[in-house]
């Protein structure tokens, strides 16, 4: 286990991952290429039935700082810059979007063995400020995730989360969307070896009395090969394989059915993340 409790968002973040990551039902490519100077560059492209979206990114690294360039085929320029370890345990990054001139954002991220801290604030004349915090240890943790609104005077967002890890094990619990939602979350791995591990996450919306049940497991059929499945109490069923056919390079296909509808054609997803 890593040392401190690291951010907000790591809370549940296994489960999160266990249960969402890598699902998808559209056709998704990701290449990427290096240039003899080390700059990379990274060519995406999506297509949602008859929709297809693409971008661009350049990273380029000069000592601790790193900078990244994305075009999209929507003529959006974004910007990101990223400093590591100006002093120790601390990151700054600087993000802006042209052309909308009010997206401009500084984030300010510090980890300590004891505590998490990312705080941002919007380059605007009334920005959004966001502050999240989490304090403890690798074992216990506890922290809140807060948006304030300054030119309503309101708090947008207030999130809080418990995350337990112990082992083999990791539990969550939050509470989200200003109280109105509560996600319990569970991951334990089972074959360390096999990268065996099953996990599930409970939503319980309180303005709709609505339950959300997710379960789902994933297994290395080899050291290059994982499969992963999870089913809702909606009666979606979802499977996946990602096989690593070259180091960092993955090729995935997932599949949804929705078992309530089963005459219902199923979804299909396909992914390539190529890397040199």
């Amino acid at each position: 286990m890593s040392k401190g409790p690291g951010l907000y968002s790591d809370i549940g973040k296994k489960a999160r991952d266990l249960l969402f990551k890598d699902y998808h039902s559209d056709q998704k490519f990701t290449i990427t290429t290096y240039s003899p100077t080390g700059v990379a560059i990274t060519s995406s492209g999506t297509k949602k039935g008859d929709l297809f979206v693409a971008d661009v990114n350049t990273q380029l690294k000069n000592k601790n700082i790193t900078t990244d360039i994305k075009v999209d085929t929507g003529s959006n320029l974004f910007t990101t810059i990223t400093v590591n370890e100006p002093a120790p345990g601390l990151k700054t990054i600087f993000s802006f979007r042209v052309p909308d001139q009010r997206s401009g954002k500084v984030e300010v991220q510090y980890l300590h063995d004891y505590a998490g801290i990312s705080t941002s604030v919007g380059l605007t004349a009334n920005p959004i400020v966001n502050f999240s915090g989490v304090v403890g240890t690798n074992v216990l943790a506890l922290g809140t995730d807060v948006s304030f609104d300054t030119k309503i005077g309101e708090l947008t967002k207030f999130n809080a989360g418990l995350n337990f890890t112990k082992d083999d094990l990791v539990a969550s619990l939050t509470v989200n969307n200003k109280g109105d939602s509560l996600n319990a979350s569970y991951y334990h791995t089972v074959n360390r070896l096999t990268n065996t591990a099953v996990g599930a996450e409970v939503t319980h919306q309180f303005s709709t009395n609505e339950n959300t049940l997710t379960l789902g497991t994933q297994h290395a059929l080899d050291p290059l090969t994982t499969v992963k499945a999870r089913v809702n109490n909606l009666g979606k069923a979802n499977a996946l394989i990602q096989h690593e056919w070259r180091p960092r390079s993955f090729f995935t296909i997932s599949g949804e059915v929705d078992t309530k509808a089963i005459e219902k054609s199923a979804k299909v997803g396909l992914g390539l993340a190529l890397k040199p």
